[in-house]
């Protein structure tokens, strides 16, 4: 299941992404998202709040087919994933290496990212204090 939402505003697309996706539901979502940003007129300078809180860790088919879709997307100046999960922030690592995308704790969080630059506190580096 998917919601995509769009806030024109600021130019962020909101999604939140739950239970265990199908490769045929994967592909609906993308094509779903880019008829957003179509419609929205957010090809270029767009960000995104990707929230995973509710999703399961996802079958390996269903992460190729996501991996394989966004390489083909129109580049986002921001992107935040929201989740809560360890083990799902390590497979969220996996699939978003960009530089300009971050792991959020809340959509808060992730909407304080894309908008405004603030690091989450969950992506923040540890520094040892000794």
């Amino acid at each position: 299941m998917y919601r995509i939402a769009v806030d024109t505003v600021h130019a962020v697309v909101e999604v939140t992404l739950s239970g265990m996706m199908t490769v045929e539901e994967g592909a609906a979502y993308i094509n779903d998202l880019r008829r957003a940003l179509v419609v929205n007129r957010l090809r270029y300078g767009y960000a995104m709040v990707i929230d995973v809180s509710e999703c399961p860790i996802q079958q390996q088919d269903i992460i190729q087919t996501m991996r394989a879709h966004m390489a083909e997307m129109p580049k986002a100046r921001a992107l935040a994933i929201v989740t809560g999960s360890s083990l799902a922030r390590m497979q969220v690592r996996r699939l978003f290496t960009q530089s300009y995308a971050r792991i959020a704790a809340s959509i808060d969080e992730g909407r304080a990212w894309v908008i405004n630059g603030v690091e989450p506190l969950v992506d923040r580096p540890v520094v040892a204090i000794a």
